[in-house]
């Protein structure tokens, strides 16, 4: 019998496959299969299968405990299915379908969404949200009342034996079900569901506190949820803008005439700048003049923050001891610090860019005289990529003043833009995420931009198909910072200028773009966040915040704290803190990008050095018990542009192992970290640049030069194929890098 079942996978399974380990899809439908018809052996062997079709048959139930690692499409519609828990094991599922089986209740489907953690289609609908929901919000809450069950009617017998123990829980758990109310009626069974598996965790926990248990794919923690927008459809079409400004020949990109006064210099941290020459006057705070009365600026943040006279500072004692770590660790750091580099670079050599494209696509009402403009943010699109790899696209997201555009950077063509009258936006992102089609038809990943400011609104794009679908408010001030956790698309941090980030679960669409927003957690902070950074080994777990008062380290993983808000668990010094006095604060953070799983770059506001430093031998030490602090463990230092203009942002390219920051004279500073000697890491000097590029110095119609801006952004490709930096006087620049001959 077994012979035969498995000629008849192979016969059904993906095309020219003759061994069961490699079947991708397999179709089983229509065959009348009861429960005892399944060969769970020979299924067990189908490690690669990732779409199973068992549509028509006579099945009740899946069997117990059947793996299938890799299934992420399973249909059983049209089935006798009675019990849904057989499906627990089927943990990579992400798209099931069970229409036609008259036994599935309401609370079955709310089963399914517990137990299946990486679940977001059902029935070709996007239930991510509720999902999250079930797993989260409401799991919590039957937790907090199941806990006061407990203290009011139990406690653990003395002594404990085992059948003292089986007879508590036996009574306990009872008494739950009994006494926990919570949510509708209509889902009475899986509210009893739940409580008896929490329950029976939960006095787990009293008895084993160190082998807490865990339901899988259910992580619990207390939030709270909120619908910030409707759900009925918001459609802008995003305008098709051709660029006349853009130079197709390398350094001349007729710009057009502008008054002197069109491009002032702008103020900084309300502190005198050093003697400059008259075109670089004072830069005001980037933020200062669009900014609502009720919005502080950055500037005014800064001045608000009071001064701490000692925090960072180390003692003569902690000098001495880092001194001797760092003299017999630093060989195996130099080593370390080179051979993960190397690693990831898919080149040893430096590469070469050259000025491609300077776009004029962010003027105040198209108008060509607009240098006063800043642009604040930039990311290239991302792309669905089921291999992890990244990269392959050419076109880029900027926004600065009221819009947001997104460029091919090598055309030079403006393909979308988007305007919002009166927004001023300060950050976007890229993310991907499930679109559902409707009925019968399977969903599909597409590319969205989030994009938010002054109006404290995050809006909700999908460029692909020229539609602003929603948006929904993230806070009651503006929006300095946002970032999607690419690991799981749908997460969504926004940072605001009401000293908060927020987590929110964005779920996906459906294909009349009706969509849903749920808060997840709240993390309080001291002052305004100005980048956020997730560690690439634990995107799900920490969360580093640059701020204008320190860089700051969060716990974000949903379910292992009882709180949505959370205070910073270390705040991470740099040496730089030490040669702090009354007219030099480093503690400002502008800048922060991850070059590999370990190594961070990051620049300290007027330090005219980028520190290179290890993030995962920083987080393994203890912080003081007073402040929290720990000192950022050093790998290099790097020397960079000497100015007191603030937010001049660095970004990392991890494929090429590069760092590129840009100065306050439209200059790039270029670092190839993988052609760092050793001996050139600890020498007390820092390194070098690799290549300092100059301003491309873009020329009018009356052939007069337009100075070097300041540099507030860049961005890479995963490639480092195309290099794009923004400026404070209206200017995408777009470098292209040179194929070597």
């Amino acid at each position: 019998m077994e012979k035969i079942t498995e000629k008849l996978l192979l016969e059904k399974g993906s095309p020219k496959t003759n061994k069961l380990e490699q079947i991708k899809t397999l179709n089983l439908s229509r065959l009348l299969l009861k429960p005892q018809d399944l060969p769970v052996k020979l299924l067990s062997r189908l490690k690669s299968l990732e779409r199973l079709d068992l549509s028509g048959n006579r099945l009740e139930e899946l069997p117990n405990n059947l793996e299938l690692p890799a299934l992420c499409y399973l249909d059983l519609t049209d089935n006798q299915l009675e019990d849904v828990t057989t499906l627990k094991s089927l943990s990579s599922l992400e798209e099931l379908r069970m229409e036609d089986n008259l036994y599935i209740t309401v609370s079955d489907n709310y089963k399914l969404m517990v137990l299946l953690p990486k679940l977001r289609i059902y029935n070709g609908k996007d239930v991510s949200t509720t999902a999250n929901h079930l797993r989260y919000v409401y799991s919590e809450n039957l937790r907090t009342r199941i806990i006061a069950v407990w203290e009011k009617n139990f406690s653990l017998p003395d002594p404990i034996t085992a059948a003292k123990l089986s007879a508590l829980m036996d009574n306990f758990v009872n008494t739950a079900r009994q006494q926990v109310k919570y949510g509708p009626s209509s889902v009475s069974d899986f509210t009893k569901w739940r409580v008896e598996i929490i329950a029976k965790e939960y006095l787990c926990s009293l008895t084993e506190p160190k082998k807490e248990p865990e339901t899988k794919g259910s992580p619990d923690t207390k939030e709270t949820c909120g619908v910030s927008t409707s759900t009925k459809r918001k459609q802008t079409v995003l305008v098709d803008t051709s660029v006349s400004l853009t130079p197709r020949k390398k350094l001349r990109s007729d710009l057009p005439d502008s008054p002197a006064e069109a491009s002032p210099r702008k103020a900084s941290l309300s502190r005198k700048l050093p003697t400059l020459t008259q075109t670089s006057a004072v830069r005001m705070s980037p933020r200062k003049i669009s900014q609502p009365p009720a919005t502080p600026t950055r500037g005014q943040m800064k001045a608000e923050t009071p001064r701490r006279e000692s925090k960072g500072r180390q003692t003569k004692e902690n000098d001495d001891a880092q001194t001797q770590q760092k003299t017999s660790t630093e060989r195996q750091r130099d080593a370390d610090l080179l051979s993960s580099i190397k690693s990831c670079s898919k080149t040893q050599q430096p590469v070469c860019l050259k000025p491609l494209h300077v776009l004029q696509c962010h003027s105040k009402q198209d108008s060509s005289e607009d240098f006063s403009t800043q642009l604040w943010a930039c990311a290239f699109q991302t792309l669905p990529d089921y291999t992890g790899a990244g990269g392959g696209s050419r076109l880029v997201a900027t926004c600065g003043g009221d819009s947001l555009c997104v460029i091919d950077c090598e055309t030079g063509m403006v393909m979308k833009k988007y305007k919002v009258p009166g927004e001023e936006f300060f950050s976007l992102s890229w993310s991907t995420v499930l679109m559902s089609r409707g009925r019968g038809a399977s969903a599909q990943h597409c590319s969205i931009v989030a994009a938010g400011g002054k109006r404290g609104l995050v809006k909700l794009i999908h460029p692909r198909n020229n539609v602003a679908y929603g948006e929904f408010r993230a806070s009651r001030k503006a929006l300095s910072v946002l970032r999607f956790n690419h690991q799981q698309g749908n997460f969504l941090f926004t940072g605001s200028y009401d000293k908060k980030i927020v987590m929110w679960d964005i779920g996906g669409v459906d294909s009349k773009y009706n969509y849903k927003v749920v808060q997840l957690l709240v993390l309080e902070i001291s002052t305004t966040p100005l980048h956020i950074c997730l560690p690439p080994t634990s995107t799900s777990s920490h969360l580093l915040t640059a701020c204008e008062d320190g860089l700051h380290c969060y716990n974000t993983l949903l379910g292992k704290n009882n709180t949505t808000k959370r205070t910073k668990e270390m705040e991470i010094t740099f040496p730089i803190y030490r040669k702090e006095d009354k007219d030099h604060d480093y503690h400002t953070v502008d800048g922060l990008s991850f070059l590999t799983d370990d190594i961070v770059a990051s620049k300290n506001y007027m330090h005219c050095s980028i520190y290179l430093w290890s993030w995962i031998r920083t987080k393994a030490q203890r912080p003081d018990k007073k402040d929290r602090t720990v000192c950022a463990v050093l790998l290099a230092e790097l020397q960079w542009a000497n100015t007191e203009i603030p937010y001049l942002a660095l970004n990392t390219c991890p494929g090429r192992a590069y760092i590129v920051c840009g100065d306050d004279k439209g200059r790039l500073w270029t670092y190839h970290v993988s052609n760092l000697q050793k001996n050139s890491l600890h020498t007390g000097k820092p390194i070098l640049p690799t290549e300092v590029l100059e301003w491309p110095t873009p020329v009018r119609k009356d052939h007069s030069q337009v100075e070097g801006p300041s540099i507030n952004s860049v961005v890479m490709d995963p490639d480092l194929k195309y290099l794009v930096a923004l400026s404070d006087k209206n200017m995408v620049i777009v470098w292209k890098r040179e194929e070597s001959s």
